[in-house]
């Protein structure tokens, strides 16, 4: 059980989910939200899905479905649709991750949950949400990202297109943004007694990620004399997001003596105290630039005498030399050595696969004045059926049974 100080101890959330979508609800179990993923018998297949599998179990299933318990029922049968309503009665959540529709499919809809919790709030999330001309497509996680215009094939030396290296977003974003509107529909829920029904598309989430880029193309549309780039440009148009900072001196990455930094001195105090702490005021004199925003770009007599200063020293020497002189330098990681990064070390500390099945990272939430939960690991299918039933629902082991031949419990 979560500490009673965790920030949302007593919230009831009862989950139909398949893959990942089902992350909507992993940040609130982690908060301390009772979580009860309810299965069908065959079990959620993301337990197969994608690569590692550690010890049999894939890695997606023992991150997204942590500190949650599961529970079969089967749907299909009167009975397991009743224990789904007693289980919605005093839920404050339903979660619906998975094609639109699928509970209602089930007598489980909106307005049948409304029937036995007039407070319930009842999210889908899905790839392409519950509109739109995409809405019965399938899809996975990557879809939504290509379709936000974040992601770019590249090619091969055989010409073959190919899936770059990338950060995933959608499939992120969707259930952060869904939890938001969920925590969102509890606070109207408690306050005013009605509850609230919502949905989120991954795909609008990978786009609404992405806002800065599309809207600035949409800015664009309009004239010159309306929308312009900024003071320190000349007011001359740039590329939207970071496409803008292919070629700027001041904002940009640089090889040390043993990798590589991110210098971002575009502001014209941090680089000046860049130019003082490193004995260089004939550096800022020459170039001093503008106020705000300047990243020199196009400069390439400076950026070359940068070259030349920042490989003379090594990663550690510089972003201690930024932190001391106040101008932002950083180490540029990969996935496999942030985990050597001092600061996340002081900030991530793993948890541990001998209790989770697998190393994995915390919720980069921190609560000064609470208790999180320290989160369970990912549950079997059906691990809890007899003991949400008995702890959550009062059942008793007769009725259990009768649940169980009548084939509802799988």
């Amino acid at each position: 059980m979560a500490p009673t100080s965790s920030p949302l101890h007593g919230v009831r959330i009862i989950e139909s989910s398949m893959l990942g979508p089902a992350a909507i609800t992993t940040q609130l179990a982690d908060l301390g939200a009772e979580v009860i993923k309810v299965e069908s018998p065959q079990g959620d297949y993301i337990r197969e899905m994608t690569w590692p599998i550690v010890e049999g179990v894939s890695l997606m299933h023992l991150h997204i479905n942590r500190g949650k318990r599961s529970i079969v029922l089967d749907l299909r049968t009167p009975e397991g649709v009743a224990t789904y309503l007693d289980l919605v009665r005093d839920a404050d959540v339903v979660i619906e991750a998975m094609r639109p529709g699928g509970l209602e499919r089930r007598g489980l809809g909106y307005d049948r949950l409304r029937e036995v919790n007039p407070r319930i709030v009842f999210c889908t999330i899905s790839g392409y949400g519950m509109t739109g001309p995409y809405k019965d497509m399938p899809s996975h996680g990557l879809a939504y990202d290509v379709w936000a215009g974040l992601v770019k094939p590249e090619m091969t030396e055989d010409g073959f297109a190919a899936i770059p290296e990338h950060p995933s977003v959608g499939i992120h974003a969707g259930p952060l943004f869904g939890a938001l509107g969920v925590l969102a529909g509890v606070i109207k829920a408690r306050a005013s007694g009605e509850g609230c029904r919502l949905e989120i598309a991954q795909s609008d989430a990978a786009a609404a990620m992405d806002w800065l880029r599309s809207e600035t193309w949409k800015a664009y549309e309009r004239p010159e004399d309306e929308v312009t780039g900024n003071r320190s440009d000349d007011f001359k148009r740039r590329a939207p997001g970071t496409a803008g900072m292919r070629d700027g001196v001041r904002y940009q990455f640089y090889a040390t003596s043993d990798g590589i930094i991110l210098f971002q001195a575009s502001e014209r105090e941090f680089w000046e105290n860049f130019c003082r702490g490193i004995g260089r005021d004939d550096l800022f004199e020459a170039h001093p630039g503008s106020k705000y925003a300047d990243h020199a770009v196009g400069n390439v007599a400076l950026r070359t005498e940068l070259k030349e200063i920042f490989g003379s020293r090594t990663t550690a020497d510089w972003v201690a030399l930024g932190a001391k002189v106040n101008t932002p330098i950083v180490s540029v990681n990969t996935p496999q050595t942030l985990a050597d990064d001092p600061q996340f070390q002081d900030r991530f500390p793993w948890l541990p696969a001998d209790r989770l099945g697998a190393d994995q990272l915390r919720t980069p939430l921190k609560f000064l004045d609470a208790e999180l939960p320290e989160p369970t690991k990912a549950p079997t299918v059906g691990q809890h059926t007899d003991a949400v039933l008995t702890d959550v629902l009062g059942y008793d082991a007769a009725r259990i049974a009768e649940l169980r031949a009548a084939g509802a419990l799988g």
